[in-house]
Parts: C-alpha cells; structure tokens; sequence
C-alpha cells in the first residue's frame, strides 16, 4: 500500500524539525566536540540571491581549515524540490562558500547521513 506524503505545516521562524535535529545532535555535535569544525548556527546566514530572493540554509558551519558549509538538511534525496535545488546552485555560483544537500539514509542502508555536494 502505498501512503501519500502530507506536509504538516511549517515551524516557526528559528524552529527545527525532528530531521534538523538528529542532523544536529548525530552530525554537528560531534564534529563540534572534535574540532573539526569551529562554529555552526541553525538558520544562521541568510544569502541575497536577486531582488526579494533569499536562500536560508539549515546549518552554516565553518570547518576547521575556515571554509565555510551550507548544509541544507532533507528527509529525503526525492525530497528536494526544483526551488530548492536551483537556489543552492544560484548561491553557490555567487559565494565563495561550500553547498551541500544532507539526508538520512535509512537503517537497512546501515543508517547515518548521505548527502550531495553543488
């Protein structure tokens, strides 16, 4: 049987997702705690890309060497939307920054995150 996917309204402003939360508590965290990377903020940086176009990406974070990452976080890779996917593109044209999508990969896969890099 297959089940539809509904969207359960959007969290406020500042607000994470039970995705952008385990990202944080079994990504970030850790990377934080073995300084490998220096800094990280959920919806930290909000990009200008054209006039009243604006990308916010889940987690801007500045690895060790100072390069910093934007990292979008996603239930799913079939999850990304069109809009979501040219934005991240039409940033990282403009900055001077890394771009890439995350999402967790299911248990029989043997869990923990995938990902894709712009």
């Amino acid at each position: 049987m297959r089940h539809a996917l509904h969207a359960l309204g959007r969290l406020k402003a500042g607000t994470m997702n039970k995705t952008e939360a385990r990202y944080e508590a079994e990504v970030l965290a850790p990377l934080l705690q073995a300084k490998e990377i220096l800094w990280y903020r959920f919806e930290g940086i909000k990009l200008r890309l054209a006039d009243n176009t604006f990308l916010t990406v889940d987690f801007p974070m500045m690895r060790a060497d100072g390069l910093l990452v934007m990292v979008d976080v996603k239930g799913a890779p079939g999850v990304i939307t069109e809009d979501a996917r040219v934005k991240m593109k039409v940033a990282a044209d403009q900055y001077p920054f890394a771009f890439r999508f995350a999402w967790p990969l299911p248990r029989k896969q043997g869990g923990g995150w995938g990902g894709e890099e712009l």
